[in-house]
């Protein structure tokens, strides 16, 4: 482990206000505001640098984007759907390594597998190992 002291984490609640981004740090009572979103994670690090007479890379932040629910319900949308296509995807591949090796066993070699499931002889050589 690194002699490197572990960094304290604030937590920021960030909201569009206008043409502004709203940024509120409850554990400095302080609030400022940024341009862009992507101002926002220096602008909450400097302002807690400021309050709390830290270096700013020293401080680290969890932000909590509150956005309207339209695009809440959308991001959540967006990440259940995330998630199932990961469980798909290893289940495919699970499904592709049975095939392979169900193959393998009536005697194909990998070139004749990779054929037949459609991929290279290479990608049907790392399915049966």
């Amino acid at each position: 482990m690194s002699g490197e002291k572990a960094r304290r984490r604030y937590r920021v609640a960030v909201r569009r206000d206008g043409k502004y981004w709203f940024i509120d740090v409850p554990e400095v009572q302080r609030a400022t505001q940024a341009r862009r979103a992507s101002d926002v994670e220096g602008m909450a690090r400097d302002l807690i640098a400021v309050m709390t007479n830290q270096d700013a890379a020293a401080v680290a932040v969890d932000i909590a984007w509150h956005l309207e629910p339209a695009v809440e319900a959308h991001l959540e949308r967006s990440r259940d759907l995330r998630a199932e296509a990961q469980r798909a995807n290893s289940e495919s591949a699970e499904e592709a390594r049975l095939a392979a090796r169900a193959l393998r066993a009536t005697g194909l070699n990998s070139t004749d597998i990779g054929a037949v499931l459609g991929i290279s002889r290479q990608r049907a050589h790392q399915l049966l190992h």
